[in-house]
């Protein structure tokens, strides 16, 4: 399954759409983690524990994705967008979630 930011892929024609796909996924953070974070933007450098995250959370979302469009008979996924939200659930810490969608589409 190829998967692109692009609306074509070169040396291959898209002969069918088969419609728009979309993956989410959401994923919690704690609060240790939210403490840890903190520190770090008061001190400088980055915050592994949240780079973790956030590689879980689009891998999730493109695997996702890619599932629906195969479900569909595609075999590659054109104009992909990857969006990152970053959800507030009080005291308790955050979600982030991050969504990809693009559309699904046979080629030769």
């Amino acid at each position: 399954m190829t998967i692109a930011t692009t609306s074509t892929l070169e040396g291959r024609t898209i002969v069918e759409y088969k419609g728009i796909v979309a993956g989410e996924a959401i994923l919690g953070t704690n609060i240790f983690r939210d403490l840890f974070a903190g520190i770090r933007d008061l001190v400088g450098g980055r915050s592994a524990s949240y780079e973790q995250v956030l590689r879980e959370a689009r891998e999730t979302a493109l695997r996702e994705l890619e599932e629906q469009a195969r479900s569909l008979g595609a075999d590659a996924v054109v104009g992909v967008d990857i969006d990152y939200e970053n959800i507030s659930t009080g005291s308790s810490g955050s979600m982030l979630m991050v969504s990809a969608s693009g559309t699904a589409v046979v080629t030769r």
